[in-house]
């Protein structure tokens, strides 16, 4: 997509989740989730599938305050990361660097991708918040966003996505709502990658982790998971 484009997205999600930091603070409606909990239940399926049994770099894009980074040392205080946490928000960016005091390991960075290689990435909600930007455009900014996710990406990464509603249900038209076909597709023939598909943990949504090791690009659904996503909270 064309650069005055991207720039018009970026602004969008920037004043949308500034303005949400703003009026909220360093909470969970501060980076748009309804409750502590949900947030907690997204974290752990984007952290699923990675080695807690080995120290690891990790990329958190669209970090917020830096709520990942609190999960990781209250739910694996044994698991040792050098973590970077990026945000396009300025907002969002002080409000986490208010949270976390300087400390080796710890780093946040206002941009709008991963300035580095690191063992995994991780987004979250990042997809979620269209606004009135068209579809077409937004898929586009997804798109881009998934191939920068792989390039800063050594072993895996994992994103999350609004499912598409129930017949007859209705909701937000401002959220991006899809199919995990969609996705998984693009990350097999475009970037080549092998894909596990995560769902039915009790939000209307779903988590992609996308292997970048190497190896036969073939998607997967987990074990005993069915068609249909759970209702969102």
């Amino acid at each position: 997509m064309s650069e005055a484009s991207l720039a018009r997205i970026h602004a969008s999600v920037d004043a949308y989740y500034s303005s949400t930091v703003e009026a909220f603070g360093a909470t969970p409606r501060g980076v748009d989730w309804t409750c502590a909990a949900t947030q907690q239940l997204r974290f752990v399926q984007l952290l699923r599938h990675c080695d807690k049994t080995s120290p690891a770099s990790i990329n958190d894009l669209g970090c917020g305050y830096g709520a990942l980074l609190a999960f990781c040392r209250e739910r694996e205080p044994g698991w040792r990361i050098d973590y970077l946490g990026v945000d396009l928000s300025g907002a969002m960016v002080r409000a986490a660097r208010s949270s976390w005091p300087e400390e080796p390991g710890v780093r946040f960075v206002q941009g709008t991708r991963c300035p580095r290689v690191a063992d995994y990435s991780i987004a979250s909600g990042i997809f979620n918040v269209c606004g009135a930007i068209a579809r077409d455009d937004w898929e586009r900014f997804i798109a881009g966003t998934l191939r920068e996710l792989k390039t800063a990406s050594r072993r895996a990464f994992a994103v999350n996505f609004m499912a598409v509603l129930d017949p007859g249900s209705s909701g937000p038209r401002e959220l991006y709502r899809t199919s995990p076909d969609r996705w998984t597709e693009f990350c097999e023939q475009e970037l080549g990658a092998r894909t596990t598909v995560i769902r039915n943990y009790g939000l209307r949504e779903f988590t992609l982790w996308v292997d970048c090791s190497g190896g036969v690009p073939s998607s997967l659904h987990e074990p005993g998971e069915g068609k249909r996503a759970g209702l969102r909270g």
